[in-house]
Order: C-alpha cells, then structure tokens, then sequence
C-alpha cells in the first residue's frame, strides 16, 4: 500500500481520539497580530457498483488533498494544496485585500459552473457534480482573479488565466466573469441568483465535451463528442439560482458551451440540473462567499439529510454526435461531528449516443473527512 494511503488511513482512525477534547480541530494556530496558519485536508473514499456490464466495480480513494495555509483577515490569505490521489496541484496561490476588492494571483478554480467552480468538494450534497456541470467546466487554471463585494447583495469576480496550470494540463488562455446577487441573505433565509460567462483560447484549437455518469471511479463516459479540431475558441456561460430557507435547499444550473471552429460547423451543447434537500435534523446550511457549505450537526450523533435531483446535457450538434443523457439521483448525507461526512447515492441513468443505449443503475458510497 502506498505511504500516502497509510497517512490517510492513520488520519481517519486517530481523527476521533486526537480530535474529541477539543471544539476546534487542532490543525490550525492563531497568533497575537492575527495571523493564522493551518493544515486542511479532504480525505474521500468511495465505492461505485453499477447494474450494467458496460462498467466495473470499484472501491477506492477519490481524493486525498492536503491544504496548507496562511491568512490575515482583511489583509492576505495564501494556500498550498496537493492532492494524493491525483497526484496534481490544487489551489495554489496568494491573495490579498485592499479596499478595491480582493485580489488574488495562482493556481484556482474557474468560475463557470457554481457546483464546480464555487463550491468545495467537501460540501457537494451528491457525490459529484452533475452531468452539466462536468460537460461544462474547465477547471482549475493559473490566472489573477479580482473579487468586489463592496456593493449591498452584490458580489462581482472578474479573472484571466494564462496559458498552463501546474499539472501541465491545459495549454491557452480565457478570460471569465461572474456576478451573483443576493436579494435575501438574512442567516438561514438565502436566495442566490447568478450568471457566469467565460471564453477560452486554446493552443492546440482542439476541443472536447463529455461527461462521467455521476460518480468517479470510472473512466467511461455514456456521453462524449470525441476531439474537435480547428476550434478558434470555447464559450462558456451559466445561470444559477438557489434558495435556503431554513433545512430546505433549492438549486439550479443552466450551463452552456459553444465551441467556434475554423473546421466544419460550429458546435454548441448544453445542460441543467435541478436539485433539492432537506436537512431533516433542522439544521441549514451554510452560506458563504456565494456558496453553500455542510451544515454544523446540532446533535452529537450528527445531521440528516435527504436530496433529490435531475439533471440532463445534450451533446449531439449537427454532425458531432455527442450523445444525450439524463440522470435521477437520490442522496442521503449523514453529518457527523470532527469532520466525519457519510454519503450515499442512488443514480439512475438513461443515454443515447450514436442509436446505443446505456442505462444503467448505480449505488455509490463515500467516507469523507474534511478539516
């Protein structure tokens, strides 16, 4: 078993004992001038079982990220991740306060797509993002961002990203935009609206949309339009809507993506998604930076929470025949004290791609602790 494995199974057994004496993880140290520096960590382990032959079982680590940072609130905040399992850099950068905004210089992610873009992948209510979400977002790149929220219930992030990451993963630049407005933010009463819009230049004028089928741990793809060549640049755009109204959330994307080719037609695809949950201990959840975070369990055996959701993307274009798909997908979170988060997922799945169906039924599974 690799060393890295070991540390994380070491870190979820002593979690409890280490961590039980204290209300605050002793992960983080706090100094007279205010400055904080800290270790957070998302450790995720997951089980896909599918009903169709066309996939595989499986039962492994879908993340194993260790963050390590500095802040000052009001000044500057930095951050250093890495994660395990991947073996790829994550959010890596420096940021800094003034009173235009907040400015901020690395590695990060992407605004376009607000399951994707703005939230943490320890707070998702599903195990992973939808369908349009995946087809739709770009990912993390290396760029300056500038954020404002100096005006009442508006938020407004502007951003450029150059033309590599740390991964060596992406070759081109965009430029993106986001606003998000709050016509409600009063404690457990939220109602987020927000559009979302980027454009891309790639180096090597290729493109290409797809989509796993809900979960992870599998390489397969029910929807895919292949590489695109001779493509100029890539848009992207989204609108998102949420409303928290105590242990109720309501959210929605619709997410677009046109690709301008210098070859053949241009090509366009879209998806959405609808979602609800119910946290049926009573808790809410958290809102923050324009983003909804895991409830705090109000009881020591934890919060409950149940979830529903749609979602759907279209691929096909002209000549490119992508494959169209939409999913049912049923969750049920358990929140637990020190970090401990159970999931569970039942997704049902319908695509057609090229005349072929696949349908399948999948049960998935997720141990997480976050820190």
């Amino acid at each position: 078993m690799h060393t890295r494995t070991l540390l994380a199974l070491s870190l979820l057994g002593l979690a409890p004992h280490a961590f039980a004496a204290t209300d605050e993880w002793p992960t983080r140290a706090h100094f007279d001038d205010g400055i904080e520096l800290g270790v957070k960590g998302i450790f995720q382990y997951d089980t896909n079982q599918f009903s169709t032959d066309h996939f595989d079982d499986a039962t492994t680590w879908r993340r194993q990220v260790v963050n390590l940072y500095g802040a000052k609130k009001g000044v500057f905040d930095a951050n250093v991740g890495y994660d395990f399992q991947s073996n790829a850099w994550q959010d890596v950068f420096l940021g800094a306060t003034t009173g235009i905004g907040h400015f901020r210089l690395g590695e990060f992610k992407t605004p376009v797509g607000m399951e994707d873009g703005a939230t943490s992948a320890s707070a998702t209510t599903f195990l992973e993002t939808s369908l349009a979400g995946q087809a739709v977002y770009e990912g993390r790149r290396l760029g300056l961002e500038w954020k404002y929220t100096g005006l009442s219930r508006w938020a407004f992030q502007l951003a450029y990203f150059g033309r590599h990451d740390l991964n060596d993963a992406a070759s081109g630049n965009t430029a993106a935009a986001r606003a998000v407005f709050n016509p409600v933010n009063e404690g457990n009463e939220v109602i987020h609206l927000g559009l979302s819009a980027s454009r891309e230049a790639r180096d090597d004028r290729t493109a290409r949309v797809r989509a796993r089928p809900e979960v992870n741990l599998t390489t397969i793809r029910l929807v895919d339009t292949g590489t695109l060549t001779g493509v100029d640049r890539i848009e992207r755009a989204g609108l998102e809507a949420a409303w928290l109204h105590g242990p109720w959330l309501a959210q929605a994307e619709y997410l677009t993506l046109d690709a301008h080719r210098n070859i053949g037609s241009n090509y366009r695809s879209d998806g959405y998604y609808v979602s609800g949950s119910w946290l049926l201990t009573g808790e809410s959840r958290r809102y923050r930076n324009n983003a909804f975070g895991d409830p705090t369990p109000a009881r020591d055996w934890g919060a409950l929470e149940f979830a529903l959701r749609y979602s759907a993307v279209d691929l096909d274009d002209g000549v490119v025949r992508g494959g169209e798909q939409h999913d049912w997908t049923l969750g049920v979170n358990w929140y637990l004290p020190r970090g401990f988060k159970l999931q569970a997922n039942y997704i049902r799945a319908w695509s057609d791609r090229r005349g072929v169906s696949v349908d399948p039924e999948i049960f998935a599974l997720r141990a997480q602790l976050a820190f």
